[in-house]
């Protein structure tokens, strides 16, 4: 297909330059600055890296979709579809998914309970997401785990004791050393988990027996409900694993967490535990039980959607660069609002799960084959 230029058009394109960031016939790119912190490392990821138009569309299809699924998720659950525990990810999408970008096939991860972006994004979707949070049979675990408690191929959970992924995570590095397999195990934690003892313990081992682990601290600035500098006295989070290097990435920007984790796969598969703090910010309270406005104010969170949200720093820098334009960025979120709302519509019809299904997947064998009878049965 040959496109038909008019002669002011041509004039311009003679005069102006043909840059990679602008579609000359060519792949479009454009280059990402980025900055970091380093704890016992001479070198870290590189400080300039390509963003390309393949990239972008699917960061901002991935942002989209994960923010609209939070949402979503939120208006059920004031609607009383959802119950139980829930906490949401809104806000810090740039960490679940620069993460996933820089990992390989064979790499696995855990995470704590707020786990719906990386069920997704391990290959889950909204709809069994959302059925899993309304306990629906089609859920991603049949509806028998619900908010805390989601895993996908390689994805080993949402966990629901707080640092207790850590010494999971820390397991699964070491059974890929033990056999021999070229990959890394990450565990993500928070900043009020980041006290708790069985996380030095686990580091401890790491570091002894140099496991291919990367340990990600998200500090979204306030625990449960209190501020870091109220309750750690080292608020370097990426300095506090003693001999374990560290480095602190802005967790706001997608590319930068990409770069990161990228860095660290390679460090840890070459000489062992690394540790990444990456500041974020949640947008909900610590769980739907939470306003989330008792210890920050609304203009305080307002200020961070205005100024440091992911999707709008992502997309100022694609549009900035060439690689999109607002309208096809705007198109790319409409997409995924419709899909998304679509997939919500689908889980609410869902069946619940048979009631056969209570003891299924809790032992190695079925209740019958233990016990001769089943609970639901009369006798």
């Amino acid at each position: 297909m040959h496109l038909q230029l008019n002669n002011h058009l041509k004039q311009w394109l003679i005069k102006k330059p043909c840059f990679l960031s602008l579609n000359c016939g060519m792949a479009k790119e454009a280059t990402a600055e980025m900055n970091y912190d380093l704890y016992r490392l001479e070198k870290g990821p590189p400080q300039k890296t390509t963003v390309n138009d393949e990239d972008a569309t699917y960061i901002l299809r991935t942002m989209h979709y994960i923010r609209r699924m939070e949402n979503k998720i939120a208006e059920m659950y004031r609607m009383r579809l959802i119950n139980g525990f829930c906490h949401l990810y809104a806000g810090q999408e740039a960490v679940a998914i620069g993460c996933k970008m820089a990992l390989k096939d064979n790499d696995n991860l855990i995470t704590a309970y707020r786990c719906h972006a990386f069920a997704k994004l391990f290959g889950g979707s909204a709809r069994m997401i959302m059925a899993e949070l309304m306990g629906r049979k089609t859920g991603i675990c049949k509806g028998k785990g619900g908010s805390m408690h989601m895993y996908a191929p390689n994805f080993y959970g949402g966990e629901g004791i707080v640092g207790g992924q850590v010494p999971i995570g820390t397991g699964l590095a070491f059974a890929h050393k033990y056999n021999g397999i070229d990959a890394v195990s990450v565990s993500l934690y928070g900043d009020g988990a980041a006290s708790q003892g069985q996380i030095y313990e686990v580091w401890n081992m790491s570091k002894l027996w140099n496991l291919p682990a990367i340990y990600i601290c998200e500090n979204n600035q306030y625990a449960m409900g209190t501020q870091i500098h109220r309750h750690s006295a080292n608020t370097k989070f990426y300095t506090r694993g003693d001999l374990i290097p560290g480095i602190k990435v802005n967790g706001m920007k997608v590319i930068d967490v990409r770069e990161a984790v990228i860095f660290a796969r390679d460090y840890a598969v070459r000489n062992g535990p690394i540790i990444l703090e990456v500041d974020t910010y949640r947008y909900y309270g610590h769980s739907m039980s939470d306003p989330g406005v008792g210890y920050r104010t609304r203009d305080e969170v307002k200020s961070v959607q205005a100024e440091q949200d992911p999707i709008l720093l992502f997309t100022k820098f694609v549009v900035d660069n060439g690689l999109k334009t607002q309208n096809e960025a705007d198109e790319i979120r409409k997409e995924m609002y419709k899909e998304v709302d679509a997939e919500a519509e689908l889980a609410k019809a869902d069946p619940w799960p048979e009631l056969s299904e209570i003891t299924k997947e809790v032992y190695s064998k079925s209740l019958e084959q233990l016990r001769g009878k089943s609970p639901w049965e009369k006798h």
